[in-house]
């Protein structure tokens, strides 16, 4: 005697769209619908009781600590990453930290500075070294960068500018009063 196993035959829940074997449908229809619900967001089945927190903890607008902007949740990321005008990037240049609303000013003047060629023996503004590079010494991007790189060892030997040593001071010392009146200006004081 040959025992015939049938698959059971299941049925689609309306509610959550799920294959439930018919013996139990009745059940959980009654069960789903009573506590469940489709988010009309991003589709996941959650709970009726916490559908406000599912919203306000995945989907609701925030505003960026940065800008203050207001960004869908699932944009944040990208907005901080990417399109912030508060978030901070780094000078081409210095590698000086700024927020990307101020990088253009900024690297107008930093890329305007000059350094010395020991090659040709002349001053190079900085936004034109890597052109520099390429046209008059026959160097690939990657080898002026890696001679820029090898540049503080240069200096170490003794071989910079004593300008180069001034300006740098200069700078340094105009940063830190920038940054200490915009921070007495901040606190209040």
């Amino acid at each position: 005697m040959a025992v015939i196993i049938s698959e059971p035959t299941t049925t689609a829940c309306t509610n959550c769209g799920k294959d439930i074997p018919t013996i139990n449908f009745d059940l959980h229809y009654m069960h789903c619908a009573r506590n469940l619900e489709k988010c009309s967001i991003c589709g996941d089945m959650i709970q009726k009781k916490l559908a406000r927190e599912h919203y306000h903890g995945n989907h609701a607008p925030v505003d960026c600590v940065h800008c203050g902007e207001t960004v869908e949740r699932e944009n944040l990321a990208l907005h901080r990453g990417q399109i912030c005008p508060q978030r901070i990037i780094a000078c081409d240049y210095c590698e000086f930290q700024l927020p990307a609303v101020d990088l253009y000013e900024h690297q107008d003047l930093c890329g305007n500075r000059t350094e010395y060629c020991d090659e040709c023996c002349r001053y190079i503004r900085l936004c034109q070294w890597a052109d520099h590079e390429l046209r008059s010494h026959g160097a690939s991007d990657d080898d002026s960068e890696a001679s820029r790189l090898d540049e503080p060892q240069a200096r170490e030997e003794g071989a910079s500018h004593p300008n180069r040593l001034m300006l740098t001071a200069v700078v340094t010392g105009a940063a830190i009063l920038l940054i200490s009146f915009f921070l007495h200006r901040r606190t209040g004081g």
